[in-house]
């Protein structure tokens, strides 16, 4: 499925979304996922045989769910299950940020902070947003907005639940909205964050620090977080002179490392990038993370120059 083509803001706009999105799918892939009745397995099937026909066909997310629980280089033929990858996050993303309302597409600094009753963006789109607003936002429930085949592909593969012509599951519904709700804040967030600083130590990385990937734009993180500074020097976790020890991450792997621990947790037992590397859960986020691979995006940027 060919996503539309994007200039300017909108296109680094997307690029974005497409990161956010490829991480939420990421972590479900990189844990085991629940233990099914029979009969929800038959459920499973029936969802699956609904496939609409064009949708890529993503083996890699049952594949990954059996391999779980050893080291992603054992799952047989790694290249074809990164293609799959790669191609089922560009379809989700494609279709969903196409059904983005226009302002959102084309968000930036600017237009978000900007203190005027024409352009009220923080009040219309009030953070964090809700699973109803997702869904009022992109039409899930109405004809005109994303596809029903996106719904069909997220729930046939185990992403989302309890998807419409199915019978409830005894477990708690993730439903299209609850699935974007956190993607789309995220996004949000993202597009209108205030520039940051310009730093000495970018120079000194060559991609994202922990999966690695050098063609995709690198965010700082605070190793100890700023938010904890006076209470890290109170009590003596650290020197002061250390508090502006930075990592230069991608933005996938950012917002990971902000979920995967509070701030106390990150300046006390993760305040650098070898401790993250250390637990498996990081580990195993940064090693998907590495193998995505947007097709001709690293050669654009490598032409543009930095």
């Amino acid at each position: 499925m060919a996503h539309q083509s994007y200039h300017g803001t909108a296109a680094d706009n997307y690029e974005q979304f497409r990161d956010i999105l490829s991480s939420a799918l990421i972590e479900q892939l990189a844990q085991p996922g629940p233990r099914r009745s029979r009969r929800q397995q038959r459920q499973r099937q029936r969802q699956r045989a609904k496939k609409p026909a064009g949708s890529p066909s993503p083996s890699f997310l049952a594949t990954a769910r059996e391999k779980s629980t050893g080291p992603p280089e054992a799952i047989a033929d790694a290249d074809a299950v990164d293609d799959d990858l790669t191609d089922f996050v560009e379809y989700i993303a494609s279709a969903i940020f196409a059904a983005l309302p226009a302002e959102l597409q084309e968000i930036d600094y600017g237009a978000w902070a900007a203190d005027k009753p024409s352009s009220p963006l923080q009040q219309r789109y009030a953070l964090p947003l809700s699973s109803d607003a997702v869904g009022d936002m992109l039409r899930l429930t109405t004809s005109g907005g994303v596809d029903a085949s996106i719904s069909e592909s997220l729930a046939a593969y185990g992403v989302t639940t309890n998807t419409s012509g199915v019978e409830p599951e005894p477990e708690p519904e993730t439903g299209m909205a609850e699935l974007l709700a956190p993607v789309v804040t995220a996004y949000i967030s993202s597009a209108t964050a205030a520039p940051a600083p310009a730093s000495a130590t970018k120079g000194l990385v060559t991609g994202c620090e922990l999966c690695g990937r050098d063609w995709i734009n690198l965010t700082y993180h605070h190793l100890i977080p700023r938010m904890v500074h006076a209470k890290v020097v109170k009590r003596g976790w650290h020197r002061a002179d250390e508090l502006q020890n930075v990592a230069w991450l991608c933005g996938a792997c950012h917002r990971f490392v902000h979920r995967f621990a509070g701030h106390e947790d990150l300046a006390r037992r993760f305040y650098t990038v070898e401790l993250l590397l250390e637990q498996p859960a990081v580990a195993a986020f940064a090693e998907w993370a590495g193998r995505l691979r947007w097709k001709g995006l690293g050669e654009a940027r490598r032409r543009r120059g930095p």
